[in-house]
C-alpha cells in the first residue's frame, strides 16, 4: 500500500510563463496571471512558504514582484541563470526541509524534467495547474495552527534576527539584551493544542522524556484540574517565534509534577529552558510544595539532562522509587524563589490560588 504524501512545506515558482504571463528579459513589462494573486495568499495563510526558482536578472525581476506587490510573500528567491535542481536543492538545505516536501511549478516540460531527474521526491507541476493547487490534498493541511499562519513572518524575522547577530560585535550578553525579548506562558487552548502535539512529538534535544502526547491525550489533560498544560511562545523586536515550548503539569497534594517539558533546540541560545525551569521553582516556593520532575535519557536529550542539573534537580534519597515500569526516572528540586532572567521580560499566570491572571515575573525583592 502506498503511503500518502506529506504535506507540501514549500512551493518553488518559476516566474516567466508560469507566475506572470511574459517573459521578462524579452518583454520588459510582464503582466500577473489571473488568479494567481489569490493562490499565493491562499497558500501562505495554510503556513506554505514559497521561493522562487528563475532563470533572470535577480534586481530586474525581483523589482517586477515588489511592483507587482507580491516580493514579501517570497522567501529565499534563487534568480540566476544556473540550472533550477540547483536553486531547489539550495532553498530546500537553508529551510532544512526533506525534498519530499518541496513542490515546483513551472511552464517548461524541459526544466520540470532537470529538477525531475536530480530530485525525484520533488513534486512538480506544469503552470496550467497553478490555479488548482489550494484545492490539492498535499497543499492542505489537516490543521493550521496560528503559528502556521505566521510561518512566513517568522521566518523572514529570523533571516534579520541572525543578519544582525551575525554582524553585532558585542557579547552575546549584549546582542541577547538588544533583543527586548519577551517570553509568555499561558494555559493551551483549542488553538494551541496542535502546536504542542507537534512539540511533544519533534522535539527530542529538549524533551525531558522524549515522550508524545496526542492531541486526544492534550484535551483530556485540559480539562482536568489536576493538570495544566501551558504553552510558552517568544517574541521579540524582530517578530514572534511562536510557540516554542511546553509545561505538563500535574498537581499532587504536597507535589508539583512535571510530566513533560519540551521547548524548540532554535531557541536554546535564547536561555528558554533554564528561564522556564527558574519560573517554576519560584511558582512552586511562593505555593510552598515540592517540585519533582521526570526525565528520562534518550540518545539525544543530553542538553536537557544538563538543564535540570544546572537547575538543581536531584535523584531522591536512597529507598525512593527512581525509575517506573517505562524508565522515566523522577527526579527533585528544592524549590527557592527566583528572579527572572535579566535579558527577557516574562509574563506568566500565578499556578496557585483560583485567580488566573496573566502576570509579569519580577525579581523577589519587588
Amino acid at each position: 500500500m502506498t503511503e500518502p504524501q506529506p504535506t507540501v512545506k514549500c512551493l518553488v515558482w518559476d516566474l516567466d510563463n508560469t507566475l506572470w504571463r511574459g517573459t521578462l528579459v524579452e518583454d520588459g513589462e510582464v503582466v500577473l496571471h489571473e488568479g494567481l494573486r489569490e493562490v499565493i495568499v491562499a497558500l501562505d495563510s495554510r503556513g506554505i512558504l514559497q521561493a522562487v526558482a528563475s532563470r533572470n536578472d535577480h534586481d530586474h525581476a525581483w523589482g517586477q514582484l515588489e511592483k507587482l506587490g507580491l516580493a514579501e510573500y517570497f522567501v529565499l528567491p534563487r534568480i540566476n541563470w544556473g540550472v533550477k535542481s540547483a536553486s531547489i536543492q539550495s532553498i530546500a538545505q537553508e529551510l532544512n526541509f526533506a525534498m519530499k516536501t518541496i513542490a515546483f511549478i513551472d511552464d517548461q516540460p524541459a526544466e520540470r524534467a532537470e529538477v525531475a531527474f536530480h530530485h525525484p521526491e520533488v513534486r512538480c507541476y506544469p503552470a496550467d495547474e497553478a490555479l488548482a493547487l489550494p484545492g490539492l490534498p498535499e497543499f492542505t493541511p489537516p490543521v493550521v495552527t496560528g503559528d502556521a499562519r505566521r510561518r512566513r513572518q517568522m521566518y523572514q524575522a529570523g533571516i534579520r534576527r541572525d543578519t544582525e547577530r551575525t554582524e553585532h560585535t558585542g557579547t552575546d550578553d549584549e546582542f541577547l539584551r538588544s533583543l527586548s525579548l519577551e517570553l509568555r506562558i499561558e494555559r493551551a487552548g483549542d488553538e494551541e493544542i496542535s502546536r504542542v502535539e507537534e512539540l511533544t512529538l519533534r522535539t527530542s534535544q529538549m524533551n525531558a522524556t522524549g515522550v508524545h502526547y496526542s492531541d486526544a491525550a492534550l484535551r483530556a489533560l485540559v480539562v482536568d484540574e489536576r493538570h495544566e498544560v501551558l504553552v510558552a511562545s517568544l517574541t521579540d523586536r524582530f517578530g514572534p517565534h511562536g510557540a516554542i515550548g511546553v509545561i505538563l503539569l500535574e498537581r499532587r497534594p504536597d507535589t508539583w509534577h512535571i510530566k513533560l517539558l519540551a521547548t524548540s533546540c532554535r531557541v536554546v541560545s535564547f536561555g528558554v529552558g533554564a528561564a522556564l525551569l527558574r519560573w517554576l521553582s519560584d511558582e512552586t516556593a511562593r505555593a510552598g510544595v515540592r517540585l519533582t520532575a521526570g526525565f528520562k535519557r534518550t540518545d539525544r536529550n543530553r542538553m536537557m539532562e544538563v538543564a535540570y542539573r544546572f537547575a538543581g534537580f536531584h535523584e531522591p534519597s536512597e529507598g525512593a522509587a527512581r525509575e517506573d515500569a517505562d524508565g522515566v526516572q523522577t527526579l527533585v528540586l528544592d524549590p527557592a524563589r527566583q528572579d527572572p532572567p535579566a535579558h527577557l521580560k516574562f509574563v506568566a499566570p500565578r499556578l496557585f490560588g483560583n485567580a488566573y491572571a496573566l502576570v509579569e515575573w519580577v525579581p523577589a525583592a519587588e
